[in-house]
Parts: structure tokens; sequence; C-alpha cells
């Protein structure tokens, strides 16, 4: 009963994505399972009844059976949501999660790939490959569209998925993104694609594909791109440039970032081109640019 008003309220009053709604609810039933196990004696009957004791439990078996730290602290902050409603709607009077420590996170370095080895790629200037990266077809230049706009604008999966012909401004050379809590911004476009977009924009109507789906993005067939095909475009050609195992959009995406810090740009800049909140999400690039100065001092300096 409890949980069931919680999923309504983080639904439909707080507007979460059907992802995190499903990501939320599979947490709580996971938390509730621990504390109530299958046939068994109930030992908690209202939330009331749970204690830091019972969660700090939980965390302990979490990591007991190797959850990372993060995984943990995501499930943590399900729960501090789900006790601040129940506070809020009368049904306890103190907060269990108050007294709990999240466990902390190890900062890893975003990946990226060689910024270089990535252009020469879409420029096509790889001399070992012979045959062309991208096909002279209606999928080559989709795809071939796909890494030029996360490379180019830094969008995330779900943003180039939702992006629609309407959002695009070829004249402005602009591109409206909906970003993270429905938050709009404005990126812009470089010369060479706002060209590529012309010439996918008019292969789209030459395959009578124009018309078929919601998204300006679409897959072999005309349909609505989807995330999984996003994905599996990237890691293709990524592989011809890259070893790393992570070869993902969002690695496009670190890459973008890294690579307009080391030209110089402002970090306040690059933090609204990212859509990020804070300048503390945006702050994690300035590491990759110091190792990569690191890296040249080592290189160059006689004493390194």
């Amino acid at each position: 009963m409890f949980l069931d008003k919680f999923i309504e309220y983080i639904r439909f009053e707080k507007r979460y994505s059907p992802h995190t709604v499903s990501a939320y609810q599979s947490d709580m039933e996971q938390f509730l399972l621990f504390l109530n196990p299958p046939n068994t004696t109930p030992s908690v009957s209202h939330p009331s009844e749970i204690s830091h004791h019972h969660i700090r439990n939980w965390m302990v078996e979490l990591m007991d059976n190797k959850l990372l730290a993060r995984s943990v602290n995501r499930k943590i902050a399900t729960l501090r949501k789900y006790f601040k409603f129940l506070l809020q709607e009368g049904e306890i009077t103190i907060n269990p999660t108050s007294r709990i420590n999240a466990p902390k996170v190890p900062k890893n370095l975003p990946t990226i790939v060689d910024s270089d080895k990535l252009t020469g790629m879409l420029d096509g200037r790889m001399d070992a490959i012979e045959d062309p990266i991208f096909t002279n077809n209606f999928k080559g230049l989709r795809d071939k569209l796909v890494i030029e706009m996360l490379f180019g604008t830094g969008m995330r999966l779900a943003e180039i998925i939702g992006i629609k012909e309407e959002d695009i401004n070829l004249y402005e050379k602009t591109i409206k993104v909906l970003g993270k809590r429905n938050k709009q911004r404005i990126i812009p476009l470089n010369s060479e694609l706002v060209q590529l977009l012309k010439r996918y924009t008019e292969a789209k109507k030459s395959e009578n594909f124009h018309n078929n789906s919601v998204t300006f993005l679409v897959t072999d067939k005309g349909a609505s791109a989807y995330p999984k095909l996003i994905y599996l475009i990237v890691q293709k050609y990524l592989s011809h440039i890259s070893t790393q195992d992570k070869k993902s959009p969002h690695v496009l995406r670190h890459t973008f970032a890294t690579s307009l810090l080391n030209k110089g740009a402002d970090l306040n800049a690059i933090k609204e081109l990212l859509g990020h909140a804070n300048l503390s999400a945006t702050q994690i690039y300035t590491h990759n640019s110091v190792e990569r100065l690191k890296s040249i001092y080592k290189q160059a300096h006689p004493k390194a």
C-alpha cells in the first residue's frame, strides 16, 4: 500500500521518467523483500518500524554481494526519497535514512577516445584502412551523422534519441535539446555537421522515411531510432580507432568536453553545453586535462 502510493507520487506528481520509476520500484521491492523474506514471519509490518539498523544491515548485505558503491548509493537515494515521502504524508515521524552515511564512491576519470583519431575517421583520413569506413548509402550517412552529432554536440544518449526535425535550425546553426529534468538548451552546430544534417534530411526524403517516425534519427527501415541502435553504431565505429573496452555514446560526450577544455574553452561554457546542473559535475574533465599535461611534461621535459 505505502509503496504503491510512493510510485504514484513519483510517476504522476514528480513526473519521473518510466526508467527512473522502474528503478525506484525495483530498489524498494528489493529492500522490502530483505526486511520480510518469503516463508518467514514478517518482522516489519509498518514503515514506522523500520530503523537505521535495518538499512545498514541491507547495505552490508549488498556490499557482501559485491555490489559497487555507486549502485548501493543509488539504492540508498531511493530509500531517502521513499521515507521523505512518508514523512510528508504523516505515516512516519522519524526518517531512518537521516543516520545513514552512503559509502564513498571512487572517482574514475571519464573515458575518452583520441580526438585526432576520431576526427581522422570522420574526415576519411585513415590510410591503414582501404575500404571506406562509412558506406555510401542511407545507413552509412545515418551512422556518420550519429557519431558527428555525439562528438560535435556532447549530447546524451536520451537527448539524441529525442531530437525532432523542428529542433534543428540549420539557418541559425543550432539544435534544441531536451535534457534532464525537462530542461531545454541550445547547442551550436559546426559547419560540417550542418552540411551532414542537410544531406541526411534529403536522404530521408528520398527513402520516403521523413514521415515514418516521430524522431529525427531513424532505423534502416524508417522507424524511430532506439537506444540499442545508437549503442551499436558507436561501438562499431569506435572499434576502428580504439581498443578500450568502453565504447558508448557517453564516451563521445566525454571526448567532446575534454577536447573543448584542452583547446582552452571556459569551464562554465562547457557546463552550459553539456546541460550540467552545477559546475562540480563539469570539473571532472579538468582531471583529464591535467593528466594530459602530465603526459606532455614527462615526454618533453629533460627533468621529468
